[in-house]
């Protein structure tokens, strides 16, 4: 059990039923009343992010989050086959739990896939991944506009923008935050 009084960002409790990361919290001390904490807190099971009011001094559980290293392997159909790196164990994880991340997976990538005691909550991405470019439109000559930028598909399938010099078949870093372009690598 831990005070509301002492939250910190990142933090995990077991509120509601529901399995929640505090993201953000705020002591507020009214004119007359008591003292509350407003939090916003993200649900790791549905992904939503919602805020709540606790009296100062509540008491809730805290959740205590595993997080195991895999490598993804592939996908057969809607099924996606993770190996934890230490126990060569390999799990079988279905796309609607992970249908954020699926756009983000190739070979050989490794991720951290959490849990709450035996429940699989999700997967934690690399904040940037480099991809090979499958296939992008040459750039057109005298096209010079500032921050021009054109499409690129990368070997997952995923479609970004990338400024007009980057060519098929380069190597670039892609940011899992939103999806866009950072460098060539």
């Amino acid at each position: 059990m831990i005070n509301v009084n002492d939250f910190k960002t990142g933090l995990t409790i077991n509120y509601d039923g529901n399995i929640y990361q505090v993201l953000e919290f705020n002591h507020v001390k009214p004119g007359k009343g008591a003292a509350i904490v407003k939090a916003k807190l993200k649900n790791l099971r549905t992904g939503s992010i919602a805020e709540y009011s606790f009296g100062a001094g509540t008491k809730v559980p805290t959740a205590h989050i595993n997080k195991q290293l895999m490598q993804y392997l592939y996908s057969t159909g809607s099924t996606y086959s993770f190996m934890n790196m230490e126990t060569y164990e390999q799990i079988d994880i279905d796309e609607s739990s992970i249908s954020n991340e699926v756009k983000f997976l190739k070979e050989g990538l490794e991720v951290y896939v959490t849990f709450f005691e035996a429940e699989m909550l999700g997967l934690e991405l690399p904040e940037k991944i480099d991809y090979k470019i499958t296939s992008t439109e040459p750039a057109i000559k005298g096209n010079t506009a500032t921050n021009a930028t054109k499409d690129a598909i990368i070997e997952t399938g995923l479609l970004v923008k990338v400024p007009l010099f980057i060519d098929e078949g380069e190597e670039i870093i892609v940011s899992t935050k939103d999806g866009k372009y950072v460098s060539r690598k």
